[in-house]
């Protein structure tokens, strides 16, 4: 083995983050559902900057009970879009690992 060498574990470790934030924009541009659901959240952000202060801020923070309906809104959005995140992320796995498979010879050609 060369000095050169870097398990493919450390590897893939190494550029998750832009892998995993190169799926989320190939979803966002390949899944029209997916993109609405991300900007109805954006919106909903935009219009009431509480859930902003929420999720981000520190400190004590009050919110109505209208408040609490949107904030429960934007939380059923996130959900959504995260089931829609990990399944899209899951089959791409599935994916990436059969290509891998293929490519080292791991299928017996008849």
């Amino acid at each position: 083995m060369s000095d050169q060498y870097i398990p493919m574990i450390e590897r893939i470790s190494e550029e998750y983050d832009e892998s995993d934030s190169n799926m989320i924009l190939e979803l966002a541009a390949t899944d029209q559902e997916y993109a609405a659901l991300k900007r109805q959240m954006s919106e909903l952000k935009h219009q009431h900057p509480f859930i902003e202060m929420l999720l981000e801020g520190n400190g004590e923070v009050q919110i109505t009970a209208q408040e609490h309906e949107i904030l429960n809104q934007y939380f059923r959005l996130y959900s959504r879009a995260d089931n829609m995140e990990r399944k899209h992320i899951y089959f791409r796995g599935h994916t990436d690992g059969f290509f891998y498979l293929k490519k080292i010879g791991a299928f017996k050609k008849e």
